[in-house]
Parts: structure tokens; C-alpha cells; sequence
């Protein structure tokens, strides 16, 4: 076997997991999450939309990346404006002075108005492109990822649960699509498709076509026996739902454990390992009652562990680095200094960029060759 068929020919489209992508994506939030270095945290975000732009596909969903782009623009401008409100003067570097508006004595400690210095703008900028960074990192996830494929990896014991995760997180690239159409269509008919004139005059046909897609799910979800179970004995039920609390109250000391440092050795890996496995037998056994067959299931193959890793050898990086050199992942205020660049943890970034590289270009998506590839490319769209 050669390594373009290990790794996925690009000769014939084909999607990539689901679970890998989001996977993927999560090991990007958790290195966001230990860092206020923007150019870290810049270089990550170019990283997902690079990747986004590699291999997304050709799909209305696949648009969201943008959207998400600009609400974290939106939050991050939203920081700054607070903190130059009730900022309080933080640092020596006073750029400007707002006129002070004086309080009752029972909100004291909450100042509207003041100085406005650079060291506090500074922190509401690193701490806003936190936010933004976490959310460019999602919409990564949205526009590579297909919901109706990622429903189809739920276990069957949580597949009312999914429905409504994915019904959520597909939110976001339906509105993204219905913005799209309403404004091509008011294009073609000589309409205005900016502005607020044009926003006050889609806002209806959005409305109509979101009421139009939740009665049409409604209708496919009770004609394919959505919620149907089949009997379960007593016994095999107590023992999921016992597994299941004892997974969820494993997994919490664990994570409580690691994360806070109160024991970050063998003892919190050991309640993390134990509430893995339990959750799993936990979830195979409750899975039992449910009546669900699948259709095409998509493969797991050595292209989503190397998206899977990707994500998640980074996230360890991070995580190591914090604990030992955390100054190096800080974006510095006081004092007032550049924003240094640290070797390893931008290397390990790097290494988040390997799926749009080593993956399977997506049908529809990407510059898919032609001839009889692309053709089995159009076939996959239409499904």
C-alpha cells in the first residue's frame, strides 16, 4: 500500500469523519484556552482557516467559518468598549480620560468613566481575541464537519440528545445559507442587498424558510419512527444508568484533579481512565433499548487519526508548557512589551495544519480533479 492510499487519495473524494474534525477543532480551543499571546493565538486562527479553506466542502454549512470570523471581531470590539467604560484606570499609561459618572454607594467598586489607559485596553484585547479565537476554532469545526453526518456517529443511547446538538450546531450555517439566498434573490430582482433596508426586508423570508426546515424535520423524523424504543430488562437499565453516574462522577475528579493541580499525577489519570470505560459500557448497554440502523457509515481510517492527533499533540504541548513556562504563552501588560514568539509552542501549531494536507479531499470541495472522480464527487453532493 502506498502512502497517497494510506493516507487518502485525493483521486476520489471522500469525507472525512465527523468526530475527527470536531476533534480536531477542540484540540485548537484547548490551546487557545492557555494563552493570551495574540500572535499564538493570531497563528491559530490561520492555521483553521487555512485548513477551512484546503478542505471544506462544496455545501452551504461549509460558509460558517466566516460568520464566526466576524462575531469574534464583533465580541472583541465589544471587550475593548467595556473596558474603556468601567476600565478603573488599570497601568500608568493613560491614553484619555471619559468624563466620570458618579453611583450609589451599593454598586461601589464599579467605576463608569475615567481614565482610559493602554495596559487596560491591552488586557480587554488579548482577553476578547481569547474569545474570538475559541469561536473562529467552532465555525472551523461547522464548515469541515457535516451535521447530518456527525447525528450519525451518535451512540444510540444518546441519540435524542444529539439530534438536538446537531439541530444547534447546524443553526449557524442554515442562517448562513438563508442570508445567502434571500440576498441573491433581492439582488436578482433589482432590490438592495446591503444596508439596513435590505437587513428589515430578509428578515421575514429567513423567518419562513427556519418555520419551513423545522416542519420538514418534524415530518422526516416521525416518518423514520424518531423516539422509538424497544423493551429493555430492568436489570441492564439499572446497570447503565449506575455506570453512567459513576462515569460522570469518575471523569469530574479526574478533570478537577488535573486541571487544578491538586493531583496531576497517576491518581487523576486513573479516575479520567476509569470514567472512559465505564461511560462506554455505560452507553453500548443503554444503546440496547434503542431501534436505529445506519447507512453508509463513514470510515475511520488512518487520515482521522492523523486529524485527530494533530489537534490533540498540540493541546499537550500547551498544557506542558503552561505548567512549566506559563510567561511564554502570556501576552505581557505590565510592563508594556512586545509579544514574544516561543519555538515550541508555534511548532506545535504548525502540526495543526497536517489535515489540510494529509486528508481526503471532500466531495464538491477543494480543487477536486476531473473526469470520473468528479463525477463520483457530484453523486455524493446529491445524496
Amino acid at each position: 500500500m502506498t502512502a497517497e492510499h494510506a493516507l487518502g487519495s485525493q483521486a476520489i473524494p471522500r469525507w472525512t469523519h465527523p468526530v475527527a474534525w470536531w476533534a480536531w477543532a477542540l484540540g485548537l480551543v484547548a490551546c487557545v484556552s492557555r494563552t493570551t499571546n495574540p500572535i499564538l493565538l493570531g497563528l491559530i486562527v490561520a492555521v483553521a482557516g487555512w485548513v477551512v479553506a484546503r478542505r471544506k466542502p462544496d455545501a452551504p454549512w461549509a460558509n460558517s467559518f466566516s460568520l464566526f470570523l466576524r462575531l469574534g471581531f464583533i465580541v472583541m470590539a465589544i471587550r475593548v468598549v467595556v473596558a474603556m467604560i468601567l476600565g478603573g484606570g488599570i497601568g500608568d499609561h493613560v491614553l484619555f480620560t471619559l468624563p466620570r459618572i458618579q453611583l450609589p454607594d451599593w454598586v461601589a467598586g464599579i467605576t463608569i468613566g475615567g481614565p482610559v489607559t493602554a495596559e487596560a485596553l491591552l488586557t480587554a484585547l488579548y482577553e476578547g481575541a481569547v474569545i474570538a479565537a475559541i469561536l473562529a476554532c467552532i465555525g472551523a469545526a461547522n464548515s469541515l464537519a457535516s451535521p447530518a453526518r456527525l447525528l450519525a456517529t451518535v451512540p444510540a443511547a444518546l441519540y435524542e440528545v444529539g439530534v438536538s446538538i446537531v439541530v444547534a450546531l447546524s443553526f449557524a450555517p442554515q442562517l448562513v445559507a438563508d442570508v445567502s439566498r434571500v440576498r441573491t434573490a433581492r439582488r436578482l430582482r433589482g432590490r438592495p442587498d446591503r444596508g439596513a433596508r435590505a437587513l428589515a426586508g430578509s428578515a421575514i423570508p429567513v423567518f419562513e424558510g427556519a418555520l419551513e426546515r423545522a416542519v420538514d424535520l418534524a415530518a422526516a423524523m416521525d416518518s423514520r419512527g424518531y423516539g422509538r424504543t424497544r423493551p429493555m430488562k430492568q436489570r441492564d437499565e439499572f446497570v447503565a444508568r449506575a455506570l453512567v453516574v459513576i462515569s460522570l462522577i469518575a471523569l469530574s475528579i479526574g478533570v478537577y484533579a488535573l486541571v487544578d493541580g491538586v493531583d496531576g499525577g497517576w491518581g487523576s489519570w486513573l479516575f479520567i481512565v476509569l470514567g472512559l470505560i465505564c461511560a462506554i459500557v455505560g452507553l453500548r448497554i443503554a444503546g440496547r433499548r434503542s431501534i436505529r440502523t445506519r447507512y453508509r457509515p463513514d470510515p475511520w481510517a488512518l487520515p482521522e487519526w492523523i486529524v485527530t492527533l494533530s489537534g490533540w499533540i498540540p493541546a499537550v504541548i500547551f498544557v506542558a508548557v503552561a505548567l512549566n513556562d506559563p510567561v511564554s504563552l502570556a501576552g505581557q501588560t505590565s510592563p508594556l512589551q512586545w509579544p514574544s514568539l516561543p519555538v515550541i509552542p508555534t511548532i506545535a501549531i504548525l502540526v495543526a495544519a497536517l489535515p489540510g494536507m494529509v486528508t481526503p479531499l471532500p466531495p464538491g470541495g477543494g480543487s477536486a480533479p476531473t473526469g470520473p472522480a468528479s463525477d463520483i464527487r457530484r453523486q455524493e453532493v446529491r445524496s
